[in-house]
């Protein structure tokens, strides 16, 4: 290729830093335009209107609290899976009542956002009547950041337990082969005037999405996030998804993950040991399985009470002597919450790449592309 000013080749390596670049530049979305682009995808792939909103909701509100690896850019994916007919796009889970305050859902195959979506509602209403509420789910699929549905509960002034399992990426603690998935535990709980609490923490050291996010931007990853297929440390992501990611804490992040297969696999019926379908594998549904649990926070003491010492527990955390070098202290979702503000102001920053996969998507339906602020 020749430089158009000089008429001169452009060596290869004088070139790959000026594409990169190109890649690397963020373009930015607003989160209304974000839904758009998700409901009319969806729409066109035989979803009702309702139920990919309820999608749309969960995948930006995950590009706006910060957690790219969970937003937007899983359409791609989750439109594999639909064409390889191993995901339904037309199906509608289905809840069956056990007790006054469990119940079961059914998520016949369809957006894990769905069932997750009837369990939490459902866990609210029973935690309103009864003070709990808990929902085994099965047969459902990826309902991308759990947070989302803890917001949910917040919304409603509930406190929540959200649990999921997922494919296997990380070897038992002592192992060296894949069984466990990267499994969020989640949870949260309201506040008075202060932000209330959220925790959304894979077992692994990194989120898997972080890898795979990393590959998309050709970006590399920390050495002590993942091993090869060789079980050697890496820093190149696709070696890293051939192999395994680390849990953290080496036996805990192990054991919570075990946790999470208990409470969402074997609990609920769905796929567990090592079994839950991975998003690239194309030969059968996924089977994955939640737990999720909603609680009155009022059940011992008044709401004012209980807000009053959740109010309170925030300000002893970001109040206390920070370490050297610490310039603030922030509460469990905290950053997250400010990342949503700033991107409810500026926009979902992707780059182009990630532009041009949703928008091969888009084309491939027969609908418009994704709209990007200039």
């Amino acid at each position: 290729m020749a430089d158009p000013n000089t008429n001169t080749p452009t060596a290869p390596e004088e070139q790959e830093p000026q594409q990169q670049q190109q890649q690397q530049k963020k373009r930015f979305v607003t989160a209304a335009s974000a839904k758009a682009y998700v409901t009319s995808v969806l729409a066109a792939a035989g979803t009702s209107p309702g139920d990919a909103a309820v999608v749309a909701h969960g995948l930006v509100a995950a590009d706006l609290r910060g957690i790219d690896t969970h937003g937007v850019n899983r359409i791609p994916s989750y439109m594999a899976r639909v064409s390889q007919g191993v995901l339904d796009p037309r199906a509608t889970p289905v809840l069956s009542e056990v007790t006054p305050v469990v119940a079961a859902v059914d998520g016949r195959n369809g957006f894990g956002f769905l069932a997750a979506e009837m369990a939490i509602a459902r866990a609210v209403e029973m935690a309103r009547a009864f003070g709990i509420g808990m929902v085994s789910v099965k047969g459902s699929n990826h309902f991308g950041m759990s947070a989302w549905i803890v917001q949910r509960a917040i919304d409603e002034g509930m406190m929540s337990l959200v649990f999921t399992n997922s494919s296997p990426a990380l070897p038992v603690y002592g192992g060296q082969s894949k069984l466990l998935g990267v499994s969020p535990i989640a949870c949260g709980a309201p506040a008075g005037k202060e932000k209330p609490f959220i925790l959304d923490m894979a077992p692994s050291i990194a989120a898997r999405g972080k890898i795979y996010k990393a590959k998309r931007r050709g970006e590399k990853i920390p050495l002590d996030w993942a091993l090869d297929g060789e079980g050697k440390p890496t820093d190149d992501p696709s070696k890293a998804l051939e192999g395994v990611m680390l849990p953290m804490g080496g036996p805990k992040g192990s054991g919570l993950a075990i946790m999470m297969d208990v409470f969402s696999g074997v609990l609920s019926g769905s796929a567990f040991a090592g079994h839950v379908t991975g998003p690239y594998d194309p030969s059968k549904p996924a089977d994955v399985g939640h737990f999720i649990v909603a609680i009155k926070p009022d059940l011992f003491m008044p709401l004012e009470d209980f807000k009053a010492r959740m109010d309170y527990l925030y300000q002893r955390v970001v109040g206390s002597d920070k370490a050297s070098g610490v310039e603030r202290i922030y509460f469990p979702g905290e950053i997250e919450q400010i990342t949503q503000e700033e991107r409810e102001r500026t926009g979902i920053p992707y780059v182009q790449a990630e532009i041009d996969a949703l928008n091969e998507v888009a084309r491939g339906l027969g609908v418009g592309d994704i709209v990007v602020e200039e």
